[in-house]
């Protein structure tokens, strides 16, 4: 009863705390103090308020970031906002203040995408998803088994092929990616009471599958058998617990972050497709900048990539770990079985050709991005 007491107090404390900042306009402060677990101590709260009061007030340039998530969703779905915040910061000099605005305080998704395009924010971090009916050549990245696994993904967005194809169709959208986010492949999760597991494409056959508003993901999944269910994000949920849709497709981390860990029977990693995010920033506002302040922010993004990169894994066996207490099974593919998928919906399917010339340019173009994909950088990233 005592231990039980004093947490209440604890917490308590921390509320308080937090929203004296909050109300005093150090919003980014609280959170700041809230992710470092300083709230309960008045004098850390305080001298975090001093410390982010004196860095803005110093800095020569503002600049606002939008997220969906909280403070805290590292741990299982690696975004790197306090990291992104430090490294911007510290590798300007101290010219940049970045004031985070997490928990979708301005919005999610697309209208993250939409604030950065009009210059309302000066930068996003969003799935690349949504940000595909805005630059819509990122939406390459759905093609299936072109870039899934976590590995092909990187050596894709860093590869000299897309930042010289890719990248400048995104800045004529108004945009500059800042760097690109592994999160996972997105994987095919059952709920409670639905058919699985998911082994093989036939095990889909007549399954309601929720699927974003991705034509592209909508195709993938019809040639798999399954029923594709277009279902809004923030409607998901409920539409699984009554059985509007039987099975979902996003990262396991994802699927722990926005608490599908007490619905869901069955994952199966069958690494199609990315559930990959981005950081982008409003190109105009970026190119005002002074050319020091442009690659101080563009080293923060390189640093910022590199902790992402060794963070994937952590961040998956903490979601998996949860997820697994409350009964859900993992399963990964053997090699036939991946081959069956691959061979079903994969890329190198002459349905998958519009797309490709369509989002690429041409097939030669196209297959520049494959060779860029199969081909190993210098970045590693571990797969599930």
């Amino acid at each position: 009863m005592t231990d039980l007491k004093t947490k209440l107090e604890v917490a308590s404390l921390e509320r308080r705390n937090f929203l004296k900042l909050a109300a005093a306009g150090s919003f980014t402060a609280a959170v700041v103090a809230g992710a470092a677990g300083t709230l309960v101590s008045s004098d850390a709260v305080a001298q975090t308020a001093k410390e982010e009061s004196d860095r803005e007030r110093a800095a020569d340039h503002i600049m606002t970031v939008g997220t969906a998530y909280v403070f805290g969703s590292t741990r299982s779905y690696p975004v790197m906002q306090l990291d992104f915040k430090e490294n911007v910061q510290n590798a300007t000099n101290g010219k940049v203040y970045m004031k985070l605005a997490p928990g979708g305080q301005l919005g999610v998704g697309g209208a993250l995408v939409q604030k950065v395009q009009s210059g309302t924010i000066q930068a996003a971090q969003h799935s690349i998803s949504n940000f595909a009916p805005f630059a819509p050549v990122a939406d390459l990245i759905n093609l299936p088994y072109f870039c899934g696994s976590n590995q092909r993904f990187v050596n894709l967005v860093t590869s000299q092929d897309w930042k010289s194809q890719v990248n400048p169709k995104v800045n004529a959208r108004g945009f500059k990616p800042l760097l690109y986010l592994v999160i996972d492949p997105r994987v095919v999760a059952v709920r409670k009471g639905g058919k699985g597991p998911i082994r093989v494409p036939s095990d889909l056959k007549g399954v309601k599958f929720r699927v974003p508003g991705s034509k592209m993901l909508q195709q993938y999944y019809r040639m798999l058998g399954a029923n594709p269910t277009p279902v809004a994000w923030g409607e998901t949920p409920s539409a699984i617990k009554q059985g509007v849709a039987d099975a979902l497709d996003p990262a396991v981390g994802a699927l722990y972050a926005f608490g599908f860990k007490d619905i869901l029977s069955y994952v199966t990693f069958t690494q199609a497709v990315p559930d990959s995010q981005v950081y982008s920033c409003n190109l105009e506002w970026f190119n005002s900048l002074p050319s020091g302040v442009q690659e101080g922010i563009e080293w923060a993004s390189e640093m910022t990539s590199h902790q992402n990169l060794a963070k994937v894994p952590s961040s998956r066996t903490y979601a998996m770990a949860e997820m697994a207490k409350s009964g859900v099974e993992f399963f990964s593919l053997t090699e036939d079985e991946l081959a069956q998928w691959k061979a079903v919906g994969g890329y190198q399917n002459a349905a998958w050709d519009p797309f490709k010339i369509e989002l690429a340019g041409s097939m030669a173009a196209f297959d520049k991005l494959v060779e860029a994909a199969g081909t190993r950088g210098k970045y590693y990233v571990h797969d599930a």
